[in-house]
């Protein structure tokens, strides 16, 4: 039986595009071959379902509170993906406890044996619900953006991951870049921070690993506004272009873990 390789996405700020990076890339690892899930486990302000245009009728929370079977909150988004929302709003899943923990591991628990990759849209900081989603993943791409504070927000995400959950290595998502090799730049700059105080303060090497870049594009305003995908509506952007280079080399990675 298959277990699905489960990737949290997360960022140290909002507003660096994390959720429609992982609905474009969920997307393109779904043309790729992959079934994929993605669970929207920013169980406080989910907006997964802006992003796809869905109006779900029911969510991650009417199964967390027994109203409604796991079964029928999963629904198919457009570009072939299955997702499970969460709703929004919802000030009970703002802070760990032990019923909330306990749901999350349940659900997918339940839901790995049938898919290839379970990507968690988490929410953004180092919050406990945060950290505590991240940690059930078997990588994490930390998603930033080339301004100074998303830098600094990045590096302090690296840091409690690295700290906290003992990872070795975090895989890195630059967005909103404006010219090509920009990303590379900033993980080089990123990796001499960590290793000159994360390295030595827990004691052994901490990898980043560059899985990609995304243009600055206007293209992505214009599907966000329009509450579409933007490898449906616009598949030859460069942003596009940008989202299924980084799925293929998840691909890759995965054919070789």
């Amino acid at each position: 039986m298959t277990r699905a390789h489960i990737t949290a996405v997360t960022s140290g700020k909002g507003g660096v595009g994390k959720t429609f990076l992982t609905a474009n890339l969920a997307a393109a690892l779904t043309r790729a071959g992959e079934r994929v899930l993605v669970l929207d486990a920013d169980l406080g302000l989910a907006n997964l379902d802006v992003v796809l245009g869905l109006h779900p009728k029911i969510t991650l929370h009417d199964v967390f509170t027994g109203n409604h079977k796991l079964e029928r909150a999963i629904i198919e988004a457009p570009g072939g993906f299955d997702c499970l929302l969460a709703g929004s709003g919802m000030v009970e899943y703002s802070r760990l406890t032990p019923e909330v923990r306990d749901q999350l591991v349940q659900v997918i628990a339940t839901l790995r044996p049938r898919y290839d990759r379970i990507l968690l849209d988490t929410g953004a900081g180092i919050s406990d619900v945060v950290l505590y989603t991240i940690s059930l993943a078997d990588d994490v791409i930390v998603v930033a953006t080339p301004e100074p504070t998303s830098m600094t927000d990045a590096y302090a995400t690296i840091k409690v991951l690295t700290t906290t959950q003992g990872r070795r290595g975090v895989q890195l998502v630059v967005n909103q870049v404006g010219q090509a090799g920009e990303g590379q730049v900033i993980r080089n700059q990123l990796q001499q921070v960590v290793d000159r105080y994360v390295a030595p303060a827990v004691g052994h090497a901490v990898r980043l690993h560059m899985v990609g870049e995304v243009a600055a594009d206007s293209s992505v305003r214009e599907a966000v506004r329009r509450r579409q995908l933007l490898l449906e509506s616009l598949p030859g952007s460069a942003a596009a272009q940008g989202v299924q280079a980084i799925a293929q080399r998840l691909t890759a990675l995965a054919a070789v873990a």
